[in-house]
Order: C-alpha cells, then structure tokens, then sequence
C-alpha cells in the first residue's frame, strides 16, 4: 500500500479542505445550529459546482470519476470540518446505485450534482443487521414492505432512501430502493445526539415495483453487505478526520493554557494522555485507508471493515472523551466547539456498529474462515 497521495488526490483533499474552511469555522456553524436548517444548502451547492458530491461515480452519470480511498480523502475532511451536509450518505448510497447497474442512472446524476441527496436505512437495533425489522414479500411482479426504520440520517430531506428488507421466503436479506414519495411510506422526524436530522419511517404494506429490490445480477444478499462495507468505511473516513481535529484541538490548548504557572501541555500526564490519542488517530487512520484502498483493488473482506471500524468506534472515543476532558472546565461547556466533535464522534461511533460488535464480528469472521475479498462478489462491483 502506498502511502503517499497522487496528484489527483493531493488536489481533491486541497479544494476541499478550502472550501469547508470558507464554510465551516466555529463562528459559521455556531450560526447554523441556531439556524434550525436541516443542512447548509449554500455549502452543499459549493460542493456540487467543485464536483465534490460526485466522487466515486463515473463521468457517464456526471460524477468525477475515482475510488473509494479518495471518497475516504474526502470524508475525511469533511468530518474535520463536521460540515453540515448530507455528503457520506449521498455519496455511498449513490455509489451502489451505480453499482447495480444502470437502471437507476437518472437518480445518480442527480444525486452526483447535488440535486438529490440520497441516504440509507440499513442499520437495526441489537445489530440484527442480518435480521431486518422491516419485512419484504413478493406481491405479483413487485413487493409488499411492512415495518419501520429508526434514527435514518437524512431521512426527510432525501429524495430516495435505500432501506434493507428480510424478504419472504429468501435465506438473505436484501436491499430496496425507496422513493420518498412512495404512497403509504409516513416519515416523521427525529432527533439524534448531534446535529444530523434522523426521521423514523414507518411502512405498512407499501407497494415498490419488482425492480425495486437490488442485486447488480450478484445476488441481493452480496450487495446489501457490499453497501454495508462501504457505509463502515465512509463512516471510518468521518471519524478519522472528527478524532484528528479533535486532537489537534487539545494540543493547541494545552499549550495555551496555564496553571500552576506553565501550559499544562508541559505536564506528564497531560502528554501522556494527549500521545495515547495520537496513537489511536494512527491505528484509525492506518485501518481505514488500508480497507478504502483494498476495496478498490477488489481484495477487501469483512474482516478488514470490521478492523477499520472496530479502531474508529474505539479510537473516536477514546480521543474526543480526552479532548473534552485535557480541555477542563471548558470541555464541559455545550457552547463550546470541542463540544461538537464529542457529539458527532458518539453518533458516528455507534453507527452501523460499535466497537463491541465489531470486535465479535472480527473474531467471528477469523475464527470461522468466513471472511472473503468483495473480489469474489463480482468484478462488477469494483468498477463503481
């Protein structure tokens, strides 16, 4: 694996990097939080015309071409900034539309130019992921979908949201594609630990047409655990840059602030403290882009996105609970910026699965011999 960052790459981490700067300092998020919007409609415009919300899709439905380790570049920026943006999920639920084939292309130029935001509905309560709670049966050529989803991250702001399913009769799970206005489908908002808007979807016996369910011809089962794979990795890439910021944040104000007359940076314990979560950004950072580069050579198994995001659930709160606490007093301030990057670590740490049940995954998938490269699914779904 190598390291260093190409020259596209260089330019995609530099322009955004610019531009969440221009958008996203303390002052300007403070304003957006009293603001009561559900996400900074200006900064998502800046992002599309920078082409930035088609990353990871092909130029044939007017994305900018790439993979996933620079999605992750991207993320990883825009967790630093913690930009208000429906970004991670619009990206990744994009991407495996694609990936399915191109009966859904319209959507996904959209989508690549910030005239859709897209989201997913995938994760369960007890991490039943292999268990939905919502239940698909076949219905003459379509389906017939009963049950709720929970805390889904953009859920009334998005066009279309792809929403896992058990289905009748079938050994796996599979994944659907829902469009906001499908008849029957209530959503009512909801509040989560931080600033993203979550909505709760209820569905009772709504009807989706048979193409609704999608499989890319590799089976349904394979590509809903591909989207979750990319979804844990996207949501490593915004940990990453959250517990990164986070640090660098301590470090500034440990060495500002006095006591006992010298910055408490000088202090051993302090270091100490401060070194370990240096350490956890390393071990987040090495895992994560090990998994997005491995993805896009087609070699990634389930065992490495469960590494990854075993280290950002840990790493991410580990390192924001010693920011707030190196930060003292201020650190328990809720007004305070440090504030937020605790909050949006916490909802990001639970996602899609924390670090106990990565943990088990892990040793599951070692122990039994399970875990195997997404080169097995299919070549198809490297060539997102």
């Amino acid at each position: 694996m190598e390291f260093a960052l190409d020259s596209d790459q260089d330019a995609i981490v530099e322009l955004a990097r610019t531009i969440f700067a221009d958008h996203c300092d303390d002052e300007q998020l403070r304003k957006f939080a009293a603001s009561g919007q559900p996400y900074d409609a200006e900064l998502w415009r800046v992002l599309a015309e920078a082409g930035l919300t088609g990353v990871g899709l092909d130029e044939s439905v007017g994305g900018t071409g790439f993979g996933v380790i620079e999605t992750a570049f991207l993320l990883e920026q825009a967790g630093a900034a913690l930009a208000p943006v429906p970004l991670r999920d619009t990206l990744i639920a994009a991407q495996t539309l694609a990936t399915a084939g191109p009966a859904h292309d319209g959507l996904v130029a959209e989508a690549a130019t910030g005239k859709a935001i897209l989201t997913s509905a995938c994760d369960e309560i007890g991490a039943a992921w292999d268990s939905p709670a919502l239940l698909a049966r076949r219905d003459g050529n379509g389906w017939r979908l009963t049950g709720s989803k929970t805390a889904v991250p953009w859920g009334m702001e998005a066009s279309a949201i792809l929403v896992s399913a058990g289905i009748d009769g079938a050994d796996e799970p599979g994944l659907f594609l829902l469009p906001a206005d499908t008849a029957g489908l209530r959503r009512e908002a909801q509040h989560g630990t931080d600033l993203t808007p979550l909505a709760l979807l209820d569905l009772q016996d709504v009807h989706l047409p048979g193409d609704a369910l999608l499989d890319a011809g590799q089976g349904h089962g394979d590509l809903l655990r591909w989207h979750l794979g990319r979804m844990r990795v996207a949501l490593c890439a915004s940990q990453l840059g959250i517990a990164s910021e986070a640090l660098k944040r301590t470090a500034g104000y440990t060495a500002e602030r006095v006591q006992f007359g010298r910055p408490i940076g000088s202090m051993q314990a302090v270091q100490q403290r401060a070194a370990d979560g240096y350490i956890d950004v390393e071990a987040m950072r090495s895992t994560t882009w090990r998994a997005a580069w491995l993805m896009d050579q087609g070699l990634c198994d389930d065992a490495d996105i469960a590494a990854a995001k075993y280290w950002a659930a840990i790493g991410g709160h580990r390192v924001t609970h010693s920011a707030q606490h190196l930060h003292g007093g201020m650190g328990a301030d809720i007004t305070y910026p440090i504030h937020r990057f605790f909050l949006a670590a916490k909802a990001v740490e639970s996602a899609l699965g924390g670090a106990q049940p990565m943990l088990a995954a892990l040793g599951a998938h070692i122990a039994a011999g399970k875990a195997r490269p997404l080169s097995a699914i299919g070549g198809g779904f490297d060539a997102v």
